[in-house]
């Protein structure tokens, strides 16, 4: 093939500008779709072949994995409200105190705040020692949902 034959020569508009050829988007973007299209068959494939794998499994197995399931979630349950409970009594044993000593509920609950923010806020902050440290390492590992508690 020469050079002679791979040149095309363009034609003028009728009104005399030259004409501005089309990008080849339209090729670019069908070759992007088609990628997209093909991550998301991918992404498709790989969940269905999660489910077959689940699928695959006896009844019995699966039917044991969500029992295991609603054992912990119980146990969890169970253990959120054992938690709420000694919070209400240790905010109602710190409110008695406070009672006993003429500082108001507002005060302690303000005291309550400041503390919290302290451990939040402050790296190796541990209130004097009254903070476990394995407590410490749970409270920085959920550090940035609790910050969103105590604003």
């Amino acid at each position: 093939m020469s050079l002679s034959s791979s040149l095309t020569i363009a034609q003028l508009n009728p009104d005399g500008s030259v004409p501005v050829p089309a990008p080849p988007d339209a090729a670019a973007n069908a070759a992007a779709e088609a990628l997209q299209r093909e991550a998301e068959f991918e992404a498709l494939k790989a969940q269905v072949e999660g489910l077959q794998e689940v699928l695959a499994k006896p009844l019995n197995e699966i039917l044991a994995d969500r029992d295991k399931f609603k054992e912990a979630a119980a146990a969890w349950d169970a253990f959120g409200a054992m938690w709420m409970l000694s919070q209400r009594a240790m905010k109602r044993v710190a409110l008695d105190l406070a009672a006993q000593q003429g500082v108001s509920e507002q005060e302690v609950v303000a005291r309550a705040l400041a503390y919290a923010n302290q451990v939040l806020n402050v790296e190796d902050e541990d209130l004097g020692g009254t903070v476990a440290p394995a407590q410490l390492a749970h409270i920085a590992r959920h550090k940035p949902f609790l910050r969103k508690q105590f604003r």
